[in-house]
């Protein structure tokens, strides 16, 4: 089962995300502040980490920052209230930016992109055209063409 870390100083946020992301199969863990955080990520085995930006004490994009230092590999979804935070390219060191919402359908479907990428054969759109029968599946009747 992956291990997501919540990170976010609100208390009920972390409660609901929580409750969401468990009934979605996994196993999570939350953190109200920076501290917390990094002592779970040094101590405890993390898939993924979800990042609120704005906390009191260190703020996330440095939270983020120590992240990317020291733990290499870790995937972070930032996700905040704030859109604004997408343009510093600090931020540009996490796999996602998910601006919240009361609606968790996007940070699920994000969480579940990045915990779970599908290959890449089945990302590939198909182009419409005409079917072109492949060598097996032609008859053994027809007819070559020129």
């Amino acid at each position: 089962m992956k291990r997501i870390l919540v990170v976010d100083d609100e208390p009920h946020l972390r409660l609901l995300y929580e409750i969401e992301l468990a009934h979605a199969g996994y196993s999570i863990l939350t953190a109200a502040n920076a501290r917390e955080c990094l002592e779970y990520i040094r101590t405890t085995p993390i898939d993924l980490v979800i990042l609120d930006l704005r906390m009191p004490g260190m703020d996330g994009v440095e939270v983020l920052q120590t992240i990317i230092a020291h733990h290499r590999g870790l995937p972070v979804i930032i996700h905040t209230a704030f859109s604004s935070y997408r343009e510093n390219y600090l931020t540009w060191g996490a796999v996602a930016y998910v601006v919240k919402s009361p609606d968790l359908e996007q940070l699920l479907a994000t969480v579940d992109r990045v915990l779970h990428p599908r290959s890449s054969h089945s990302q590939t759109a198909r182009i419409p055209g005409p079917s072109v029968p492949r060598p097996q599946e032609r008859s053994e009747h027809a007819t070559p063409t020129p």
